[in-house]
Protein backbone atom coordinates (compact mmCIF):
# COMPACT_ATOMS: atom_id res chain seq x y z
CA UNK A 1 0.00 0.00 0.00
CA UNK A 2 2.55 2.35 1.05
CA UNK A 3 4.82 1.39 -2.78
CA UNK A 4 1.28 2.55 -4.47
CA UNK A 5 0.74 5.55 -2.50
CA UNK A 6 4.44 6.65 -2.87
CA UNK A 7 4.12 6.10 -6.56
CA UNK A 8 0.70 7.98 -7.18
CA UNK A 9 2.98 10.97 -4.83
CA UNK A 10 5.69 10.75 -7.49
CA UNK A 11 3.23 11.05 -10.44
CA UNK A 12 1.77 14.22 -9.21
CA UNK A 13 5.25 16.36 -8.57
CA UNK A 14 6.01 15.13 -12.26
CA UNK A 15 2.96 15.86 -13.68
CA UNK A 16 3.29 19.60 -12.25
CA UNK A 17 6.28 21.08 -14.57
CA UNK A 18 4.57 20.29 -17.60
CA UNK A 19 1.31 20.86 -16.77
CA UNK A 20 2.15 24.53 -14.85
CA UNK A 21 3.83 25.15 -18.28
CA UNK A 22 0.44 24.23 -20.39
CA UNK A 23 -1.46 26.22 -18.35
CA UNK A 24 0.05 29.73 -18.09
CA UNK A 25 0.48 29.35 -22.09
CA UNK A 26 -3.72 28.42 -22.12
CA UNK A 27 -4.23 31.22 -19.80
CA UNK A 28 -2.25 34.03 -21.55
CA UNK A 29 -3.87 32.96 -24.81
CA UNK A 30 -7.49 32.77 -23.13
CA UNK A 31 -6.72 35.96 -21.58
CA UNK A 32 -5.83 38.14 -24.21
CA UNK A 33 -8.40 36.58 -26.63
CA UNK A 34 -10.64 36.96 -24.93
CA UNK A 35 -10.54 40.40 -23.69
CA UNK A 36 -9.98 41.59 -27.58
CA UNK A 37 -13.25 39.48 -28.11
CA UNK A 38 -15.37 41.51 -25.52
CA UNK A 39 -13.93 44.66 -27.20
CA UNK A 40 -15.67 43.56 -30.63
CA UNK A 41 -18.69 42.54 -29.18
CA UNK A 42 -18.71 46.23 -27.27
CA UNK A 43 -18.18 47.79 -30.67
CA UNK A 44 -20.75 46.01 -32.33
CA UNK A 45 -18.07 43.97 -34.51
CA UNK A 46 -19.87 40.61 -34.03
CA UNK A 47 -23.64 41.42 -34.92
CA UNK A 48 -22.51 43.27 -38.11
CA UNK A 49 -20.97 40.34 -39.13
CA UNK A 50 -23.68 38.68 -37.83
CA UNK A 51 -25.77 40.98 -40.55
CA UNK A 52 -24.37 39.90 -43.57
CA UNK A 53 -24.48 36.19 -42.42
CA UNK A 54 -28.23 36.71 -42.22
CA UNK A 55 -28.89 35.91 -45.84
CA UNK A 56 -27.21 32.96 -45.83
CA UNK A 57 -28.62 31.10 -43.21
CA UNK A 58 -31.77 30.62 -45.04
CA UNK A 59 -29.98 27.51 -46.77
CA UNK A 60 -29.98 26.07 -43.69
CA UNK A 61 -33.50 26.13 -42.36
CA UNK A 62 -32.53 28.88 -40.08
CA UNK A 63 -34.05 32.55 -39.42
CA UNK A 64 -31.58 35.03 -40.35
CA UNK A 65 -31.62 36.15 -36.33
CA UNK A 66 -29.96 32.84 -35.80
CA UNK A 67 -26.83 34.34 -37.44
CA UNK A 68 -25.91 36.52 -34.29
CA UNK A 69 -25.72 32.81 -32.06
CA UNK A 70 -23.45 31.11 -34.94
CA UNK A 71 -21.43 34.14 -34.98
CA UNK A 72 -21.19 35.05 -30.86
CA UNK A 73 -20.32 31.03 -30.58
CA UNK A 74 -17.65 30.63 -33.67
CA UNK A 75 -15.61 33.22 -31.72
CA UNK A 76 -16.34 33.61 -28.28
CA UNK A 77 -18.37 29.60 -27.14
CA UNK A 78 -20.83 27.63 -26.74
CA UNK A 79 -22.56 29.39 -23.60
CA UNK A 80 -22.24 32.62 -25.52
CA UNK A 81 -24.52 30.82 -28.21
CA UNK A 82 -26.82 29.60 -26.37
CA UNK A 83 -28.16 32.66 -24.71
CA UNK A 84 -28.88 34.41 -27.94
CA UNK A 85 -30.63 30.69 -28.81
CA UNK A 86 -32.32 30.92 -25.71
CA UNK A 87 -34.19 34.41 -26.82
CA UNK A 88 -35.10 32.69 -30.82
CA UNK A 89 -38.49 30.70 -30.77
CA UNK A 90 -36.33 28.01 -32.74
CA UNK A 91 -38.05 24.17 -33.63
CA UNK A 92 -36.58 21.84 -32.42
CA UNK A 93 -35.50 21.02 -35.97
CA UNK A 94 -33.85 24.15 -36.26
CA UNK A 95 -31.97 24.46 -32.59
CA UNK A 96 -30.51 21.19 -33.76
CA UNK A 97 -29.41 22.36 -37.04
CA UNK A 98 -27.87 26.06 -35.14
CA UNK A 99 -26.36 23.69 -32.48
CA UNK A 100 -24.42 21.24 -34.91
CA UNK A 101 -22.91 24.33 -36.28
CA UNK A 102 -21.73 26.11 -33.43
CA UNK A 103 -20.59 22.56 -31.37
CA UNK A 104 -18.41 22.73 -35.36
CA UNK A 105 -16.94 25.95 -35.11
CA UNK A 106 -16.96 27.67 -31.34
CA UNK A 107 -14.75 29.28 -29.76
CA UNK A 108 -12.78 29.22 -33.41
CA UNK A 109 -9.52 31.44 -32.29
CA UNK A 110 -8.71 30.41 -28.91
CA UNK A 111 -9.12 26.88 -29.84
CA UNK A 112 -7.53 26.43 -33.71
CA UNK A 113 -4.41 28.34 -30.92
CA UNK A 114 -4.38 25.31 -29.09
CA UNK A 115 -4.62 22.78 -31.98
CA UNK A 116 -2.03 24.81 -33.98
CA UNK A 117 0.43 23.92 -30.76
CA UNK A 118 -0.05 20.22 -31.30
CA UNK A 119 0.73 20.26 -35.22
CA UNK A 120 -1.76 21.63 -36.98
CA UNK A 121 -2.06 23.60 -39.42
CA UNK A 122 -4.02 26.93 -38.53
CA UNK A 123 -5.79 27.61 -41.57
CA UNK A 124 -6.68 23.99 -42.43
CA UNK A 125 -7.85 23.72 -39.03
CA UNK A 126 -9.94 27.28 -39.36
CA UNK A 127 -11.19 25.73 -42.88
CA UNK A 128 -12.23 22.21 -42.17
CA UNK A 129 -14.19 23.67 -38.46
CA UNK A 130 -16.05 25.98 -40.55
CA UNK A 131 -16.87 24.42 -43.55
CA UNK A 132 -18.16 21.48 -41.99
CA UNK A 133 -20.60 23.60 -39.80
CA UNK A 134 -21.88 24.77 -43.21
CA UNK A 135 -22.53 21.64 -44.94
CA UNK A 136 -23.96 19.75 -41.93
CA UNK A 137 -26.45 22.68 -41.52
CA UNK A 138 -27.01 22.57 -45.43
CA UNK A 139 -27.43 18.48 -45.41
CA UNK A 140 -29.38 18.75 -42.09
CA UNK A 141 -32.03 20.99 -43.79
CA UNK A 142 -32.60 18.51 -46.40
CA UNK A 143 -32.53 15.36 -44.44
CA UNK A 144 -34.16 16.17 -41.70
CA UNK A 145 -37.90 15.70 -41.15
CA UNK A 146 -39.98 19.12 -41.01
CA UNK A 147 -39.29 22.68 -42.69
CA UNK A 148 -37.99 26.19 -42.12
CA UNK A 149 -40.18 28.04 -40.00
CA UNK A 150 -39.22 31.56 -39.56
CA UNK A 151 -38.73 33.24 -36.04
CA UNK A 152 -38.26 36.91 -34.64
CA UNK A 153 -35.82 37.41 -32.16
CA UNK A 154 -36.34 38.99 -28.72
CA UNK A 155 -35.72 42.56 -29.04
CA UNK A 156 -34.13 42.29 -25.60
CA UNK A 157 -30.88 41.10 -27.83
CA UNK A 158 -30.70 44.34 -28.53
CA UNK A 159 -30.20 45.91 -25.22
CA UNK A 160 -26.78 48.01 -25.09
CA UNK A 161 -24.52 47.47 -22.23
CA UNK A 162 -22.09 50.07 -20.70
CA UNK A 163 -18.12 49.00 -20.90
CA UNK A 164 -18.00 48.72 -17.38
CA UNK A 165 -20.47 46.12 -17.43
CA UNK A 166 -19.13 44.32 -19.92
CA UNK A 167 -15.60 44.45 -18.28
CA UNK A 168 -16.66 43.00 -15.10
CA UNK A 169 -18.61 40.33 -16.72
CA UNK A 170 -15.60 39.08 -18.51
CA UNK A 171 -13.30 39.46 -15.55
CA UNK A 172 -15.51 37.21 -13.76
CA UNK A 173 -16.64 34.59 -16.61
CA UNK A 174 -12.21 34.70 -17.29
CA UNK A 175 -11.37 33.86 -13.84
CA UNK A 176 -14.04 31.23 -13.31
CA UNK A 177 -12.83 29.19 -16.65
CA UNK A 178 -8.97 29.96 -15.85
CA UNK A 179 -9.49 28.33 -12.03
CA UNK A 180 -11.36 25.71 -14.02
CA UNK A 181 -9.16 25.21 -16.54
CA UNK A 182 -6.06 25.30 -14.02
CA UNK A 183 -7.85 22.14 -11.65
CA UNK A 184 -8.86 20.07 -14.37
CA UNK A 185 -5.07 20.72 -16.87
CA UNK A 186 -3.46 19.76 -13.64
CA UNK A 187 -5.37 16.72 -12.68
CA UNK A 188 -5.24 15.03 -16.06
CA UNK A 189 -1.93 15.57 -16.14
CA UNK A 190 -1.60 13.49 -12.71
CA UNK A 191 -4.26 10.93 -13.88
CA UNK A 192 -2.39 10.69 -17.09
CA UNK A 193 0.89 9.85 -15.05
CA UNK A 194 -0.83 7.51 -12.90
CA UNK A 195 -2.82 5.67 -15.58
CA UNK A 196 0.87 5.26 -17.58
CA UNK A 197 2.79 4.83 -14.10
CA UNK A 198 0.07 1.32 -13.59
CA UNK A 199 -0.43 0.09 -17.28
CA UNK A 200 -4.13 1.10 -17.17
CA UNK A 201 -3.31 3.49 -20.40
CA UNK A 202 -2.42 0.57 -22.28
CA UNK A 203 -5.71 -0.98 -21.25
CA UNK A 204 -7.50 2.01 -22.40
CA UNK A 205 -5.78 1.94 -25.81
CA UNK A 206 -6.54 -2.11 -26.29
CA UNK A 207 -10.00 -1.56 -25.04
CA UNK A 208 -10.84 1.38 -27.20
CA UNK A 209 -8.69 0.35 -30.21
CA UNK A 210 -11.53 -0.95 -32.42
CA UNK A 211 -12.81 2.67 -31.84
CA UNK A 212 -9.79 4.73 -32.91
CA UNK A 213 -9.19 1.98 -35.91
CA UNK A 214 -12.82 2.93 -36.98
CA UNK A 215 -12.42 6.51 -36.75
CA UNK A 216 -8.95 6.46 -38.27
CA UNK A 217 -6.87 7.28 -35.66
CA UNK A 218 -3.66 5.76 -33.54
CA UNK A 219 -4.33 3.21 -30.37
CA UNK A 220 -2.02 5.68 -28.75
CA UNK A 221 -4.34 8.72 -28.83
CA UNK A 222 -7.22 6.71 -27.16
CA UNK A 223 -6.81 8.48 -23.57
CA UNK A 224 -6.56 11.93 -25.58
CA UNK A 225 -9.44 10.96 -27.58
CA UNK A 226 -11.09 10.02 -24.29
CA UNK A 227 -10.46 13.23 -22.45
CA UNK A 228 -11.20 15.68 -25.32
CA UNK A 229 -14.71 13.70 -26.21
CA UNK A 230 -16.07 14.04 -22.68
CA UNK A 231 -14.03 16.72 -20.80
CA UNK A 232 -13.12 19.11 -24.03
CA UNK A 233 -10.71 20.05 -26.53
CA UNK A 234 -8.31 22.41 -24.68
CA UNK A 235 -8.04 20.58 -21.69
CA UNK A 236 -7.06 17.12 -23.90
CA UNK A 237 -4.73 19.37 -25.69
CA UNK A 238 -2.80 20.38 -22.15
CA UNK A 239 -1.90 15.99 -22.35
CA UNK A 240 -1.58 16.17 -26.07
CA UNK A 241 0.87 19.15 -26.01
CA UNK A 242 2.69 17.00 -22.95
CA UNK A 243 3.11 13.77 -25.09
CA UNK A 244 4.03 15.19 -28.36
CA UNK A 245 6.55 17.59 -26.64
CA UNK A 246 7.94 14.30 -25.29
CA UNK A 247 7.38 11.60 -28.32
CA UNK A 248 4.84 9.84 -26.90
CA UNK A 249 2.48 10.81 -29.98
CA UNK A 250 3.53 11.91 -33.49
CA UNK A 251 3.03 14.72 -35.30
CA UNK A 252 0.60 12.59 -38.28
CA UNK A 253 -1.41 11.40 -34.92
CA UNK A 254 -1.82 14.62 -33.28
CA UNK A 255 -3.18 16.06 -36.61
CA UNK A 256 -5.33 13.44 -37.64
CA UNK A 257 -6.68 13.82 -33.94
CA UNK A 258 -7.63 17.08 -34.29
CA UNK A 259 -9.17 16.74 -37.37
CA UNK A 260 -11.64 14.35 -35.69
CA UNK A 261 -12.09 16.33 -32.03
CA UNK A 262 -11.75 19.86 -33.83
CA UNK A 263 -15.28 18.90 -34.94
CA UNK A 264 -16.82 16.55 -32.29
CA UNK A 265 -15.46 17.05 -28.40
CA UNK A 266 -16.88 17.77 -24.95
CA UNK A 267 -19.97 15.47 -26.42
CA UNK A 268 -20.98 15.22 -22.64
CA UNK A 269 -21.58 19.35 -21.24
CA UNK A 270 -22.34 20.85 -24.51
CA UNK A 271 -24.55 18.53 -26.04
CA UNK A 272 -26.53 18.50 -22.87
CA UNK A 273 -26.37 22.46 -22.84
CA UNK A 274 -27.62 22.38 -26.72
CA UNK A 275 -30.37 19.47 -26.17
CA UNK A 276 -31.65 21.97 -22.62
CA UNK A 277 -32.21 24.70 -25.86
CA UNK A 278 -34.03 22.65 -27.97
CA UNK A 279 -31.38 20.17 -30.03
CA UNK A 280 -31.95 16.75 -30.27
CA UNK A 281 -28.76 14.34 -29.11
CA UNK A 282 -28.37 11.84 -31.42
CA UNK A 283 -28.43 14.10 -34.60
CA UNK A 284 -25.66 16.26 -33.26
CA UNK A 285 -23.56 13.33 -32.15
CA UNK A 286 -24.22 11.40 -34.66
CA UNK A 287 -23.48 13.82 -37.42
CA UNK A 288 -20.63 15.30 -36.48
CA UNK A 289 -18.88 11.81 -36.05
CA UNK A 290 -20.19 11.03 -39.55
CA UNK A 291 -18.26 14.41 -40.55
CA UNK A 292 -15.22 13.88 -38.70
CA UNK A 293 -14.69 10.22 -39.68
CA UNK A 294 -14.75 11.44 -43.18
CA UNK A 295 -12.67 14.38 -42.60
CA UNK A 296 -9.89 12.10 -40.75
CA UNK A 297 -10.14 9.38 -43.65
CA UNK A 298 -9.60 11.97 -46.29
CA UNK A 299 -6.48 13.31 -44.91
CA UNK A 300 -4.75 9.58 -43.76
CA UNK A 301 -5.16 9.05 -47.65
CA UNK A 302 -3.51 12.81 -47.95
CA UNK A 303 -0.38 11.38 -46.08
CA UNK A 304 -0.40 8.35 -47.77
CA UNK A 305 0.04 9.42 -50.92
CA UNK A 306 1.42 13.05 -50.63
CA UNK A 307 2.32 14.64 -47.59
CA UNK A 308 4.48 11.44 -46.88
CA UNK A 309 6.01 10.40 -50.17
CA UNK A 310 7.47 14.60 -50.44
Amino acid sequence: MSSTVSRIKNCAKEARPSAFKTIWWLTKIMVILSFAIMLLQYFGVIEWISYWLTPIFSHFGLPGEAALAFVSGYFVNCYSAIAVMMTLDLSARAATILSVMVLCSHNMIVETTVQHKTGSSVIRIVAIRTLSAFILGFVLNKIMPGSFENTLIDSNINNEYVFILMLKDWALRTTKNLILMTVLVYLLSVLQKILTEFGIIEYISRFLKPVMIFFGLSPRTAFLWLVSNTLGLAYGAGIMIDEAEKGITTKEENDLLNHHIGISHSNLEDLLLFAAAGGAYLWMLFSRWIMSWILVWERKLEYKFFINRT
